[in-house]
Parts: structure tokens; C-alpha cells; sequence
């Protein structure tokens, strides 16, 4: 069993949207504000009633609505005093489901096995909505008017108890948000059998018996009463009446002999999460949120906690939001999603050899390539100074301020264009053309002319210049001298950038000498440089797409 799609009407940022979903993973990347997490809540939601940790159904506002279609009713009735209420829903859609679900009571009007959360009008308050009306045009939802429906695709009314999938809501946010030590307490509670809670629960009511039978309370007790002669009363100290949970607020948990609640944010939300994983709710949980669990993480840390979501993702169906390339790659790019306002993308179709690639190796930038709206890829650091600062001469602004990404990507960029074909992304590779342009032409076949990827743009120096100096390569062969350090000298002079490098290289190849064993920091100084300094073709052709 398993969610196989979501629709969200009206539901916060979503007006009308629709998510097919993996079977067992699910990553979902995109810009900030464009629903990640509301797609976690509205999986959260249609499974428990819990929104944010409440039970929506006693505590509804309009604020679960989306924004336009509360303004779009406020608009129209107006003038058209029939304008219906809008309504807000949610769906589930689950494959190989309990036969219990199958009904036609669905938006697709199919036979299938679907969960709806509806918050809509209720016709008992239809008197009530008339009268309200009556006293002018509302400047609100009238959400007092609304009700909860809550059906399966058989027309059943469900509640979180009867509904056979669970899921589990993990939000490292959230678990700064709210009180540590209470929360950790329940997190702990949810390991423990049965016996074990009554247990600590007769412990800690045996420890409030005994603080008010000692001595000392007695005597204080007893002097208290004394001196109550106005009334006649009786006045004691006492603790408070125990329920079966009070030890939560009470009992605090140690990490190391630190209190919870004093180590670090990092340790916390690796201890939550790493508890909720392995919570008895968990094991009853078919479905596991995780909210960008990254948050405060360092890298082992993290390291350590995708494996237990790799091993959860054999027997459960994980749905993930995250801002880190290295979750998303460590977890198999494979089972991305990325949320745009048009579509939702899903990467299932890149080779395996890219899905394989940036899973053993997950330090690569994937994401910033997802995100941007433009991207320029280059070789190494000195390429991406270099692009970074022609740009800036030109245009006054850094590439990222116009949401163009300069990312390095080593010697990659075959597998980042697949990705880029893939989003029909309009991407820019700066390459050198190392004196063999037939041998660059054959590597990017795929990617020269224009044809269906005409939005990728493969930038290079159409010249070559090897043996055009007296440089020796490190083995003693040809000097490579179509590189982006000799190109710069050659638009340039030995003057300029002796100038700008601060060296006093008294010919052409001594300072490429320098500039190809110092590429970083040349690259630096000519990014900081003041003076007036030229750009290669190639360079320039990339900036000028």
C-alpha cells in the first residue's frame, strides 16, 4: 500500500494541484514558498485531523484557506449575493490499498481507494449564513458556517483511528519551537510498553506521597493550621492532584549527563529525529514526513541519519522536503521531485549511471542547478571567479542577483546537461578547449547547433595555441596553452596583469607559469582588481546569452 497521488483544492498556497508519487521515496526541492511543507501537513492532515499539533477540526480558521479564493469570494458577492462558499480538500490516493477504501466518492469518479478531507459549508447553517448576509457584504470567511467531512472513496465516514495507513509528522523546526524537554518526554513515552508508562506513572505519584507524608512537611503543615484562627480553617501544602501523563512535565531528560534541553541544537534534532524513527508510533506509522531534516545537522550526523531513512525505505513510504544537495543526492536524485508553480518535475528518467554517480559521490551542487533560473557551469573555482567578475563588469550586479548561478562542477558536465535537458533548463558551459576542438565538438554532439536542447549553449575558444609557447607540461610534453590562464594573458598583456597579480614576470610564459600553478588566487586578484581588464570570446559569449 501506498499514496500514489495527491490533489489540493484550495488548501493554503495550493488552489488546484495534483502529485503523482514514488512508492517508497519521496524528495520534494523547490524555491522557498512553493509548498513543500504544505504537502507534508496535507498528508499529515487527511491521515490524523492534526494540523500544526491541533485537531483542525476544533480549532478551524480561514487561514487554512488559499488566499485567492477567500479574495475571489470576498470580490464576488458583492454583487452576486449566490456566490457560493469555497470549499478546501484534500485527497489521497492509495495503490494496492484495504478493498474497505473502493468507492466512486472521489474527484476522479473512479473506483479507487481515495481518503478526503473536506472543510466546507454546512447546509444546517443555512438560516444563519442568510441573516449574515443580510447585514452587509462580509470582509471575511464565515468560517463559523463551515463542517468537516472526512469520507473514504466508499462514502464512509473515517477518524484517524479507523483509518488503516498512519503517518508520522518529524519537523526539526518544530522540535525547536516547542518546549524540549515535554516533547523529548513523549517522544521517549512512545517507545515504551504499556507497563513500563504505569509503571514510571505509580513511580512518580509514590515520590509525591512520600514528599508530603515526611517529617518535614508534616510539621510545616501542622504549624500552618495553627495559626489559622480567623476562619476556623485548615491550611496545608500539598502537590498537585496526578494524572496518568503528569511525569512528562516533570521528569527531564539527560543526554550524557547534560540536561536535554543545554546541548546543542544539532544533537537535539539528531536525537529527535533518530527517536521518532524508531518510535512504537513509527512502527505502526506506514508513511514518514520528514521535514528538511538537514536542520542543525552536521555532515557525519546527517550521514548517520539518511541511512536509517534508507533502511525505513525498504518497508515505508517516506515523503522528504529538503534544501541540501547532499540529502538529496545521498538519497538517489532518482526520487526528486521538484515543485514549480507550472508542474512538478520528477527525475526518474535520468540514466543510472547519473543516478548512480551523484549517490556515491553527493557533494555536487545538484540542487543550486534545480533552483536558479539560469546556470552558467564551469570547470573549477578560478573559471567561476573569472565568469563571476566579466559578468559584474558588464552588468553591474553578481549573476546571482539576476538568479543566474555560476556553479563549478569539475569535470561533470556531461552529467549536470542531462539533468538541465531533463528541466529544459537554459544552462551555459564555459569549457576550455585544451588545443583539440574536433575532441570537445565529439564530447558535446548532443549539445552544438540548434536542435530541441537549443537551451544549452556550450561556450569555448574556437582557437587553439598549443606549441605557440616554450612551456614544458609536467611530464615534459606539450604545454597546454589553451587554457583559461593563457587566454586571459592573450586578451590582456604581461603589463596589466602584472600589474593587477602584483608580480614582476618578465615574460609571457613565466607569468602563465604563475598564474597555472596559483589559479585560485590570481583569480581572486583579478575578481578584486579595480582596473580595466578584458575577458575572453568564450567569456564574454557566456554572459551575453
Amino acid at each position: 500500500m501506498y499514496i500514489s497521488k495527491i490533489k489540493i483544492h484550495n488548501f493554503k498556497c495550493f488552489k488546484d494541484y495534483e502529485l503523482s508519487c514514488n512508492p517508497q521515496l519521496n524528495i520534494l526541492v523547490g524555491m522557498n514558498d512553493i509548498g513543500k511543507s504544505t504537502i507534508l501537513e496535507a498528508i499529515h492532515l487527511c491521515l490524523t485531523g492534526f494540523f500544526r499539533g491541533k485537531y483542525l477540526k476544533n480549532n478551524l480558521t480561514q487561514d487554512v484557506f488559499n488566499n485567492d479564493c477567500i479574495k475571489n469570494y470576498l470580490d464576488n458577492i458583492k454583487s452576486d449575493a449566490n456566490t457560493p462558499l469555497p470549499y478546501c480538500s484534500i485527497e489521497l490516493y492509495f495503490q494496492d490499498a484495504d478493498p474497505m477504501l473502493l468507492g466512486k466518492e472521489n474527484s476522479d469518479n473512479e473506483n479507487v481507494a481515495c481518503i478526503t478531507y473536506k472543510i466546507k459549508f454546512a447546509s444546517k447553517y443555512c438560516e444563519d449564513y442568510e441573516i449574515y448576509k443580510s447585514l452587509g457584504n462580509p470582509y471575511s470567511l464565515p468560517i463559523e458556517y463551515y463542517d468537516i467531512e472526512w469520507i473514504n472513496s466508499a462514502g464512509k465516514d473515517v477518524t484517524g483511528r479507523t483509518i488503516p495507513y498512519k503517518s508520522i509528522l518529524i519537523d526539526t523546526d518544530s522540535f525547536m519551537r516547542n518546549n524540549n524537554d515535554v516533547q523529548i518526554s513523549r517522544i521517549i513515552e512512545e517507545n515504551l510498553e504499556e507497563k513500563e508508562l504505569v509503571g514510571i506513572s505509580q513511580l512518580y505519584r509514590k515520590m509525591n506521597d512520600n514528599f508530603i507524608n515526611d517529617e518535614i512537611m508534616t510539621n510545616i503543615n501542622k504549624k500552618l493550621s495553627q495559626n489559622a484562627h480567623i476562619l476556623n480553617t485548615t491550611i496545608q501544602l500539598d502537590t498537585e492532584s496526578l494524572n496518568q501523563s503528569d511525569w512528562e512535565k516533570s521528569v527531564i531528560t539527560r543526554i550524557n549527563a547534560t540536561p536535554f534541553d543545554f546541548v546543542g541544537k544539532g544533537t537535539q534534532a539528531a536525537i529527535k529525529i533518530e527517536l521518532s524513527l524508531t518510535s512504537g508510533k513509527a512502527d505502526k506509522s506506514s508513511i514518514i514526513l520528514i521535514e528538511e531534516p538537514e536542520n542543525h545537522l552536521t555532515y557525519s550526523k546527517m550521514n548517520k541519519l539518511i541511512s536509517e531513512i534508507t533502511k525505513l525505505n525498504k518497508e515505508k513510504q517516506i515523503f522528504i522536503t529538503t534544501h541540501s544537495s547532499f540529502v538529496a543526492n545521498k538519497l538517489n536524485i532518482k526520487n526528486l521531485i521538484l515543485l514549480s508553480d507550472n508542474k512538478n518535475t520528477s527525475f526518474s528518467k535520468l540514466t543510472p549511471e547519473t543516478i548512480n554517480f551523484f549517490e556515491k559521490k553527493p557533494g555536487y551542487d545538484t540542487l543550486r542547478l534545480l533552483l536558479c533560473k539560469k546556470a552558467i557551469l564551469v570547470e573549477g573555482d578560478a573559471d567561476e571567479l573569472i565568469v563571476q567578475k566579466a559578468y559584474l563588469n558588464k552588468n553591474g550586479i553578481l549573476p546571482i542577483e539576476n538568479d543566474i548561478d555560476v556553479i563549478s562542477v569539475g569535470n561533470t558536465f556531461l552529467r549536470f546537461l542531462e539533468i538541465s535537458t531533463l528541466l529544459k533548463k537554459k544552462t551555459i558551459v564555459v569549457t576550455d578547449n585544451d588545443g583539440d576542438i574536433e575532441q570537445l565538438k565529439n564530447k558535446y554532439e548532443n549539445y552544438l547547433g540548434k536542435n530541441e536542447k537549443d537551451f544549452i549553449k556550450i561556450c569555448y575558444d574556437n582557437e587553439t595555441h598549443i606549441g605557440q609557447g616554450n612551456l614544458k607540461s609536467k611530464n615534459g610534453g606539450t604545454f597546454n596553452y589553451d587554457t583559461l590562464e593563457p587566454c586571459m594573458l592573450r586578451v590582456n598583456n604581461l603589463e596589466i596583469l602584472n600589474e593587477i597579480l602584483e608580480t614582476n614576470k618578465s615574460s609571457d610564459d613565466e607569468l602563465i607559469y604563475y598564474m597555472v600553478n596559483n589559479k585560485t588566487e590570481c583569480a581572486l586578484k583579478i575578481f578584486d582588481t579595480t582596473k580595466d581588464i578584458k575577458f575572453p570570446k568564450y567569456i564574454e559569449d557566456s554572459i551575453n546569452e
